[in-house]
């Protein structure tokens, strides 16, 4: 019925008032939600979204086909899209102000959802492990060699690997005294999920650092800790988001150099020495 609707002309906000009288009970609760909340649907997952309205995650997925969207993530881009027209027309911070609070507000919002707890039991683990294996694609995968510089100068075992078919490769070969941390803004990317499954198969400990609590990823996982990056469909990989995931990996990288400070000392020490080598 709607294939032929040219979604570049018509707002989905439009879309979906002209076709609310088709909506079923469960499709009602998701307008009803969609048009009350629509700042914060383009940043929620699918489950999220469906566990506010309390319907399944399938049903979304209906609703969003229902409107011509091939899934959830062609349904939150049009939102995405509809939004950034509005802001541009509204906000008239200067673009050096709006990157400035963006990054501050996603450091200060990323701090408030620190757990102590779950904090010190990643440090733990990872303190523990005879290696550390990191998975991450895209910009998490950024974060992730950034986290793997930082810990390799303490003398920490660590590798991070940001290709989707090595990742599933070296899953294989972990075992209980792997730690695994999987960066994934979403919780959602099913190469990092893939990759995640397996390890925890094989025995190995998963450290989450993501977004969202409930997301598939966060399903795996053994501790999960949190980040807040406020990322829409049109801002994927933004440094906004990898700066609130590197306050988290530097807290981790901090925590493990305190408990070991000494051997740490030592081995910045010597990587510096080697290093200084290499200059002129």
């Amino acid at each position: 019925m709607f294939e032929n609707i040219n979604r570049t002309t018509i707002d989905l906000t439009i879309l979906m008032e002209q076709h609310k009288n088709t909506f079923t009970k469960s499709e009602q609760k998701l307008y009803t939600y969609i048009t009350n909340n629509l700042d914060q649907i383009v940043y929620q997952s699918l489950t999220e979204l469906a566990n506010a309205c309390h319907v399944g995650e399938a049903t979304v997925l209906r609703f969003c086909r229902k409107l011509g969207y091939k899934g959830y993530q062609g349904f939150k881009l049009a939102l995405a899209r509809e939004i950034s027209m509005r802001d541009q027309q509204l906000n008239d911070d200067t673009y050096i102000d709006k990157v400035r609070n963006n990054m501050v507000q996603a450091v200060d919002d990323t701090y408030k959802l620190v757990d102590d707890e779950q904090l010190q039991r990643a440090i733990d683990k990872i303190d523990q492990a005879t290696n550390v294996v990191v998975f991450g694609v895209s910009s998490s995968g950024i974060a992730g060699l950034d986290m793997q510089n930082r810990l390799m100068r303490i003398g920490v075992n660590i590798e991070t690997i940001t290709d989707s078919h090595n990742q599933v490769l070296r899953a294989n070969s972990v075992n209980k005294d792997t730690v695994v941390i999987a960066i994934s803004l979403t919780g959602s990317t099913k190469d990092i999920i893939d990759a995640v499954e397996t390890s925890k198969a094989n025995d190995a400990t998963v450290i989450a650092i993501t977004n969202y609590t409930e997301s598939p990823l966060s399903k795996y996982a053994d501790i999960v800790l949190l980040t807040s990056a406020k990322e829409n469909p049109l801002d994927s990989g933004s440094l906004v988001s990898k700066i609130s995931q590197l306050f988290v990996i530097d807290l981790l990288c901090t925590g493990i150099t305190m408990r070991n400070y000494e051997d740490a000392k030592k081995t910045k020490e010597r990587i510096a020495q080697t290093i200084s080598n290499k200059l002129y």
